[in-house]
């Protein structure tokens, strides 16, 4: 936990005041509405309607500093919503907006919020069980239908509040909520002072000017794209284009064109399939070796991708595959892979523009210090952009730093001789998809292990697109499933609970496929302890070679030896 060294004037709503006074006719955000109609928002926009909502807050009466629920897809009012929230005295409690609505309810219940923003959804008729009864929302621009108060109504009818409300560095700004090692979501505090300096010490290393063009697309609840696009945005009055929908994400880019971009490492092999399926690999390669044809391929293949202009690209949430950087390198647009966590506002490592460190995620950036345990191999950093702490949970807050401070990121990591941190593994059994997504594998295992077939399983899938689960039969369905037509009715049964499983999880977490291991896993071979708990790292030595090809076969139940 940290104090912040942050001058006043660099702190969330100070920016935006700033701004308003400075530059109130500044085109910052783009909102496409559908059917290709966009709407530009200008500081002057975004401050007054900001000002509007925050006097409507103010009037409910609620005690300083209530949380405040916001549950929407990226968009303007998203983040004109945050600055009302902060500006009323009260505390923003985004929630990602693909969440189950179970999980929705536990978020809100834990935070106790007073009301929530409900805004662009897909999906909305699942999520809405997930609102506890009696819970005031309001619908933002774009929502789907709900029946709640217009957000347009209440601006439409309340005058601004006046003056310049501040928040002192060490107020809390907002809980994000995160998944744990049990899967109970914590939420992390962060401060504003916390998110001053974290914006601060990133713009030391990333061009990000008033001249810049972002596209925000990765949710907003996201600890990466809150600094980035949203602290961002108030240091710097840069303009920030939001994405539509997945399906006109291409159109998105290519309208945006922008010169900054982070993306998680699965979207950007997707951007290489595309390209090389209209240009197969070698055919690219040979040709980019050409001089002056060279230069031309790269240009209509970046065209292409829409980041023709971008002249800083990053990755990070997961390992970057050292092809893929050179692929990307070849093209003329070296990426820098970034590397953070909620608890300290993404804000740790990162490689250096144009110095390639494949297999590392880079140095620490100005003001943050960091070190590896020699005990545990654990990756540990300080920086002025640390949590507050977890809401609610003074133990775990506690667990989560080291006697002198220093935070436990749960990696396992070594440092080279240059200083550059290559992260080796988890130190406990949390893992990240290759979507970024931490998946915590106790909970869900419970579920599968209600099946009466099954007596051991294991959740895993580090740097896969989605986990999947290993299972082993007891001796009776063992027995069963070697007689060809009991075997297909055991498939049907256990495709079934794979699918209840899935439909009780949040999207990140369900799984890909069952595979069905033929080995007994018993304490003998060791996979498992005396206790008969499966050891992990003894499944991933015996299995992981084999995951993408299960993956592969896109079947809900794969047969290991079949």
């Amino acid at each position: 936990m940290s104090t912040h060294d942050v001058s006043a004037d660099s702190l969330a709503l100070q920016r935006l005041y700033h701004w308003e006074r400075t530059a109130p006719e500044r085109v910052v955000l783009t909102q496409p509405l559908g059917g290709g109609a966009l709407r530009d928002y200008t500081w002057g926009r975004i401050a007054d309607e900001a000002r509007r909502m925050a006097a409507h807050l103010a009037a409910q009466g609620h005690e300083p500093g209530a949380r405040i629920g916001l549950l929407s897809k990226n968009c303007a009012h998203w983040l004109i919503c945050d600055f009302a929230i902060w500006m009323a005295g009260h505390v923003s409690v985004p929630l990602y907006p693909t969440l189950a609505a179970g999980t929705i309810r536990q978020i809100l219940e834990h935070s106790e919020a007073r009301l929530l923003f409900v805004g662009k959804l897909d999906g909305w008729e699942a999520m809405r069980p997930g609102i506890p009864d009696g819970l005031p929302c309001i619908a933002l621009p774009l929502a789907p239908p709900t029946g709640y108060v217009q957000w347009s109504a209440i601006v439409e009818q309340t005058a601004p509040l006046a003056g310049q409300p501040v928040r002192a560095p060490d107020e809390l700004a907002t809980i994000m909520y995160t998944s744990g090692t049990t899967g109970m979501p914590k939420g992390v505090m962060h401060s504003f002072g916390g998110y001053a300096w974290s914006i601060d010490a990133a713009l030391k290393r990333v061009p990000y000017r008033d001249d810049t063009r972002v596209l925000s697309y990765l949710p907003l609840a996201h600890v990466a794209e809150r600094t980035l696009i949203e602290h961002g945005l108030l240091a710097t009055s840069a303009h920030v284009y939001f994405a539509e929908a997945l399906e006109t994400f291409a159109a998105d880019l290519q309208r945006a064109r922008p010169t900054l971009f982070f993306s998680v490492p699965r979207l950007w092999v997707k951007f290489q399939q595309g390209v090389s399926a209209k240009l197969p690999p070698a055919k690219l390669k040979r040709m980019l070796k050409v001089p002056i044809l060279g230069g031309m391929v790269r240009k209509k293949v970046l065209t292409l991708l829409g980041l023709d202009q971008c002249e800083f690209a990053s990755g990070g949430a997961a390992p970057m595959p050292a092809e893929l950087l050179q692929w990307y390198a070849d093209l003329g647009l070296p990426i820098v892979e970034v590397y953070g966590m909620t608890e300290n506002c993404g804000v740790s490592h990162a490689t250096l523009p144009g110095v390639q460190r494949p297999g590392t995620v880079g140095l620490p950036y100005v003001g943050v210090e960091s070190r590896v345990d020699p005990a545990t191999g654990e990756v540990q950093m300080k920086s002025d952009g640390l949590m507050m702490g977890y809401y609610k949970e003074p133990e775990l807050t506690r667990a989560a730093f080291t006697d002198d401070g220093w935070l436990h990121t749960g990696d396992k990591g070594v440092l080279d001789g240059e200083g550059y941190l290559r992260i080796t593994g988890r130190v406990k059994d949390l893992f990240k998809t290759s979507k970024g997504k931490y998946v915590a594998p106790a909970p869900i295992e419970d579920k599968l292990g209600a099946n009466v077939a099954i007596e051991a399983c294991v959740v895993t899938g580090a740097n896969l697109g989605q986990p999947l689960g290993l299972v082993m039969l007891n001796a009776e369905a063992a027995a069963k499933a070697r007689d060809a037509a009991l075997r297909q009715a055991m498939q049907e049964q256990l495709a079934a609970h794979l699918q209840g499983v899935n439909a009780a999880l949040d999207p990140h977490e369900r799984l890909d496929c069952l595979v069905v291991v033929g080995d007994a896993w018993t304490v003998d071979n060791g996979f498992v302890t005396p206790t008969l708990k499966v050891k992990r790292n003894r499944i991933e030595e015996a299995y992981a070679a084999s995951y993408e090809g299960w993956v592969g076969r896109r079947q809900p139940v794969v047969w290991a030896a079949g």
